[in-house]
């Protein structure tokens, strides 16, 4: 009996150890460049840390500078809430600047993703929420919202399963009925598209992923 309970653990050891559950919730603090967030990064260009009134944060000049991570932080939700703080300080008309790209082990190309963009409009700048799962996309842009360059900003993107929002520093930008699959594994960037292109100029402080639909209340906030 004694050999057979010995046999079974040892059995028990060698099969393989299921991968953790995600973190119901899982903070970025820009401020170092080589790990995000417990994460290995990979800097294209020169990104720099920043010291500002927030607290240390990583400024891309808007012509070559990004950070890679290996990692897809909503992978697998299918409700979320994806928010950061930035500071747009202007650059090009059109700006991909926080990009999470769903990146399947076959190297299929899904075209599922994530991102935050920003369009400046007359020096000034305004939102744009994208989010493309499987067949299903929807952009989030409204023109008509706009906002000073140079300072600091809360931005966050909320779906509940049913519908898209999102918000400027706690006020909803935009909205719009969708169904959205959850996305597989993959990577993330930050200050470029994935492919490089569409570089952002400004800086990121924070970001913070939760896999479930936050209110409001509950998002993080930016004190002007």
């Amino acid at each position: 009996m004694k050999l057979g309970v010995a046999l079974s653990a040892a059995l028990l050891a060698a099969l393989p150890a299921h991968p953790a559950d995600p973190p119901a919730q899982e903070l970025w603090t820009f401020d170092r460049l080589d790990r995000i967030g417990g994460h290995a990064t990979t800097a294209l260009g020169h990104p720099r840390v920043i010291d500002t009134a927030l607290g240390k944060a990583i400024e891309f000049n808007g012509v070559d500078d990004a950070l890679f991570i290996d990692v897809h932080p909503l992978a697998g939700a299918a409700t979320y809430t994806f928010e950061a703080i930035f500071r747009p300080d202007g650059g090009n008309a059109e700006q991909r600047w926080f990009h999470l790209e769903e990146n399947p082990a076959t190297g299929a190309n899904t075209g599922s993703r994530m991102l935050f963009e920003i369009r400046v409009v007359d020096g000034r700048w305004c939102l744009d929420t994208f989010n493309r799962s499987g067949p299903n996309q929807q952009a989030l842009l409204n023109r008509e919202n706009l906002h000073k360059l140079g300072a600091w900003f809360h931005v966050a993107a909320v779906y509940d399963g049913r519908e898209l929002r999102s918000y400027v520093d706690g006020i909803q930008d935009g909205a719009a009925p969708i169904q959205l699959a959850p996305q597989g594994a993959g990577r993330t960037s930050v200050g470029v598209r994935i492919n490089k292109l569409y570089y952002f100029k400004g800086a990121v402080r924070m970001a913070r992923f939760t896999r479930r639909a936050l209110a409001p209340a509950e998002f993080l906030h930016v004190v002007h």
